[in-house]
């Protein structure tokens, strides 16, 4: 294992970063802040959506629950009785490009949970039964039912992706993946993807608050060091896409849903990019709150849209061109035509009408109490160390994110507008029973 402290800017990250790699691939980062007696601990997987092959769609996701359904040397539940017992809190997400693990515990029980997150690593496999991969399937199927389809607009994120990205693109298909596949898939092969992916040499761990780095790289070579790595681990699709779309793509939902929604949305440029935080200002001045361009000229000027459904935001995927996703819903009696060319036109106003400083200024603003927020909670660093290492190959890259939003001049956002361009739109757009 070598260890080595990571280059931190002076703005952006104030804390310091140590980094380590134990023989086996795994990397570790752990950044030491002793303000209170509390320990963030992050295991990001490099493996989400993108990465499933043909008829494997949602396996990530559903690992994200088997995760927590027993391994090795714990039982079923277990994993969450201990941390839980233990003051903490746990959790996970998946999403495209990765699976995250993490929980955030007092320091003194930093211990348990690098074994706790060990075992299922190393030991998931030999505990997966029919009984759990069957119960957790049909969890998923409710999780589906729950959050996308008996919801109002609730698989409008599953419309986009289908839109913007073409068939066989890994950001085609959405995370909670196709229910026929799961069920088709025996538990083989799910033992298989998890063998594959869930491999210390594809994962990063961060560990933030009351430690010190000698004592996490001891702790993770005890519990991590034995597991073997896995050769071979096969990279995601690739993400490339010969150019911008030439002609806009439109799909119209009727449905039972309370007042026509329209969402606009663009492919951009891949999150980490200069041209992904000049869209990232962009929906901010755009989208973000009773200040912005949409809600001042939509709500409160034309009286044309919900002022409470009004947004535009990017969808920060890292490994192909981005969205940026603008919406808005219609007030009593506004049609959804009169809605779109409304939405539209504040959408141009971005390249036409310079953005002012007044608008510049606020929207940085939003940003950087976002970013400070996220910055505030061990946990909230550990997430962003593990990203920026697991994307980028350096987690001391987070310290550079708030500087380059601050750096967004009004020009930039104006060379970021005229991208927008409405040939290459996905226009989805949802409409009452009855409206059609």
């Amino acid at each position: 294992m070598s260890a080595q402290p990571a280059p931190v800017a002076e703005t952006g990250y104030p804390w310091p970063i140590e980094t380590a790699r134990l023989d086996n691939g795994l990397r570790v980062v752990v950044s030491e802040d002793h303000t209170a007696p509390v320990v963030g601990v992050n295991l990001w997987y490099d493996v989400g959506s993108r990465h499933e092959p043909d008829g494997q769609t949602g396996f990530a996701h559903l690992f994200e629950h088997l995760m927590f359904e027993g391994s090795q040397h714990v039982a079923k539940t277990e994993h969450m009785r201990y941390i839980q017992g233990a003051g903490g809190t746990l959790n996970a997400t998946t999403n495209p490009d990765r699976t995250n693990y993490f929980e955030t515990l007092p320091a003194e029980h930093l211990e348990l949970a690098l074994w706790l997150e060990a075992d299922r690593m190393g030991g998931l496999v030999p505990a997966l039964t029919q009984e759990t991969l069957d119960n957790q399937r049909e969890v998923v199927k409710n999780e589906r039912r729950q959050r996308y389809e008996n919801v109002p607009y609730g698989d409008a994120w599953l419309r986009l992706l289908a839109l913007l990205y073409p068939p066989g693109h890994p950001y085609h298909h959405p995370t909670i993946g196709s229910m026929a596949d799961l069920n088709a898939a025996a538990l083989e092969t799910f033992q298989a993807f998890h063998a594959r992916y869930y491999a210390p040499n594809n994962a990063v761990l961060s560990v933030v608050g009351d430690v010190t780095p000698a004592d996490v790289f001891a702790l993770a070579e005890k519990y991590f060091g034995s597991i073997e790595p896995v050769a071979g681990i096969p990279a995601a699709p690739s993400g490339h896409l010969p150019g911008p779309a030439t002609s806009p793509v439109s799909e119209t939902v009727t449905g039972t849903v309370p007042a026509p929604r329209v969402y606009l949305s663009h492919r951009t440029h891949p999150f980490g990019t200069a041209g992904y935080d000049a869209i990232t200002v962009l929906a901010s001045v755009l989208g973000s709150g009773r200040g912005s361009r949409l809600y001042q000229r939509l709500a409160d000027g034309a009286r044309i849209a919900q002022p409470d459904y009004i947004a535009a935001y990017g969808v920060d995927l890292a490994h192909a061109p981005a969205p940026l996703i603008i919406t808005a819903t219609a007030k009593d009696g506004v049609d959804i035509g009169t809605l779109t060319d409304g939405v539209a036109e504040v959408v141009a106003s971005m390249a036409t009408e310079p953005v002012t400083d007044a608008e510049l200024d606020r929207a940085k603003a939003l940003l950087t109490t976002s970013w400070w927020r996220q910055m505030a909670t061990v946990a909230g660093r550990a997430d962003a160390l593990s990203r920026y290492a697991t994307q980028f190959g350096d987690p001391a890259v987070a310290a550079y994110r708030l500087p380059q939003w601050q750096a967004v001049t009004a020009g930039d956002i104006a060379d970021a507008a005229r991208t927008l361009d409405p040939a290459s739109r996905v226009t989805l757009t949802y409409l009452p029973e009855g409206d059609a």
